[in-house]
């Protein structure tokens, strides 16, 4: 993994050395060392950013079980730097709206924090977060997950 070029080197182990490593590469790499404030930082801030201003915003977390998506996301709620995306972007957020100082104005936020997992699709903010969702298309709005 090379995080300063943003790429994944990856070989068979049986090649015995004589085939050339695939390279995949990325926006952003981040590797077990990288921290949850860098990785907010570098490839979430801008996003939440964009949705201060209006637009949507999503943060896909994808990868193999056990490479820390979880914790990536979620982070632990203390210490402060254990803090992943979610109450970061939680915190950008509401730290925005404290700061207009127009008492005419209204919020409404609105968030989803969904998992796909062995093509099943849960709400994990849902009361019965257990209960799978399905996938839909509509010609005119695009792709969505009904009951979200």
């Amino acid at each position: 993994m090379d995080n300063k070029r943003g790429s994944v080197s990856i070989k068979r182990p049986d090649s015995n050395g004589q085939e050339e490593p695939k390279v995949f590469t990325f926006d952003r790499v981040y590797d077990w060392n990288s921290l949850q404030e860098t990785v907010y930082n570098e490839s979430a801030a801008y996003i939440v950013d964009s949705v201060l201003k209006g637009f949507n915003g999503t943060i896909f977390a994808y990868g193999q079980t056990g490479t820390g998506k979880t914790h990536t996301m979620e982070g632990k709620e203390s210490p402060e730097d254990l803090r992943g995306v979610i109450p970061r972007a939680f915190h950008h957020i509401f730290t925005a709206i404290k700061t207009v100082a127009n008492p005419n104005l209204e919020f409404l936020v609105r968030a989803s924090y969904l998992e796909i997992y062995n093509e099943d699709i849960r709400d994990l903010l849902a009361k019965n977060n257990t209960a799978k969702l399905d996938l839909k298309d509509n010609q005119d709005s695009g792709v969505y997950v009904k009951d979200l």
